[in-house]
């Protein structure tokens, strides 16, 4: 077993997870069980892994968000995804300083509270509320273009 090997597991053990590490999308992924931001944050503070950043996805209908957090160690891009119900999770910042610009690009632009910090607007003007990314309105495909919602969306 390698010494990344051995991080890897170390990871594990500290989040209670029996599950494995899975290689999918050129990543490797754990579900963290019921491991909170937080533990993972600590975790990966252990093995001296380096924070790179959050993806944010509003999941369809009101099923919430899904928040894969992304780090690096020793060149393995490692995610640990994510869902909340509601709009507010923990936040990071005071566990891993690099976080702060992107739980506040995720609160601006999704309107996700992360608990226990404070906010200094990036990209909204006054009187701008946050969730700048929200689905206002169904993706709809239209069939006489030929293009799907989902196509237009992503332009």
């Amino acid at each position: 077993m390698t010494a990344l090997d051995n991080s890897l597991e170390t990871i594990r053990e500290k989040l209670g997870t029996a599950e494995p590490w899975v290689e999918s999308r050129g990543a490797y992924w754990l579900n963290p069980g019921t491991a909170t931001v937080r533990a993972v944050a600590g975790a990966m503070n252990t093995v001296e892994a380096r924070f790179i950043t959050i993806t944010a996805y509003e999941l369809p209908g009101d099923a919430g968000f899904r928040l894969e957090y992304h780090w690096d160690l020793e060149g393995r891009l490692l995610g640990i995804p994510f869902e909340i119900a509601g709009k507010t999770t923990e936040s990071i910042v005071d566990i891993i300083e690099a976080a702060d610009w992107i739980e506040r690009e995720v609160h601006e632009g999704f309107a996700i509270e992360f608990t226990g910090r404070k906010y200094e607007p990036l990209m909204l003007k006054p009187g701008d509320k946050p969730g700048v990314n929200l689905r206002v309105a169904p993706v709809q495909d239209d069939p006489a273009s030929g293009v799907s919602g989902q196509e237009e969306v992503a332009k």
